[in-house]
């Protein structure tokens, strides 16, 4: 097995709903290869975006260690290391297609040309080089996902999580989405954690799980 891009070791969450405390997550443990792709099931409020959430460095568990690469999440560390895609597409609207992909390099340094060529190139490589000055209320949900699949992938991470990307999507429009982000990680070498409640796109990754009662199995 490959190098593990992410480790983590019997992770716990716990909020407070009212008096009472609520267990979401209970001795979660998770390893994931450098180039593989991992999905995760679950019901509704199963504690699955929490679990994103802890494995971003967004939040922090309450028991447990995380590790990105060998060493402890930072924040510092988090723009270059991962890339994000949400259900909802979060792209600026005042901002053109390759601007929005080029907002998650700015981040990490001013985008100079070797930044704007690999937007241009990850713009090409989802089929939007000719959308690449549009806005996003000129583009379709699906041009917009592909957007953002091109923004989380821009700063060439390692390790790349999706919080149900399909969600706002048609099923054909949302099955394109899944085949791209998978042949784009598999090229790049990219590990992927995906978030779904769609069974047939959990089957097309290396790994499926599911979580229960905060259990991942």
């Amino acid at each position: 097995m490959n190098e593990a891009v992410l480790s983590a070791r019997s992770l716990a969450k716990v909020y407070l709903s009212g008096t009472q405390q609520l267990q979401v997550l209970r001795d979660v443990t998770l390893d994931v290869a450098a180039g593989e792709s991992v999905s995760i099931r679950g019901e509704s409020g199963s504690g699955k975006s929490t679990l994103l959430n802890l494995l971003s460095g967004l939040d922090a568990p309450d028991s447990g260690t995380i590790l990105w690469a060998g060493a402890p999440p930072a924040p510092n560390r988090r723009a270059e290391f991962l890339g994000m895609v949400f259900q909802s597409f979060y792209l600026i609207p005042e901002l053109d297609a390759e601007a929005n992909v080029l907002m998650a390099a700015r981040i990490l340094r001013s985008p100079g040309a070797a930044q704007r060529a690999r937007a241009k190139e990850l713009l090409k490589r989802v089929g939007l080089a000719e959308r690449a000055t549009h806005l996003p209320a000129q583009l379709s949900g699906g041009e917009r996902q592909r957007v953002a699949v091109a923004r989380a992938l821009v700063n060439s991470p390692k390790l790349l999580l999706a919080d149900e990307p399909t969600g706002n999507l048609d099923e054909h429009t949302g099955d394109a989405v899944i085949e791209l982000l998978l042949a784009l990680c598999r090229e790049t070498g990219t590990a992927l954690v995906l978030v779904t409640h769609n069974v047939a796109h959990a089957r097309k990754t290396n790994r499926s799980l599911f979580l229960h009662d905060g259990v991942l199995r």
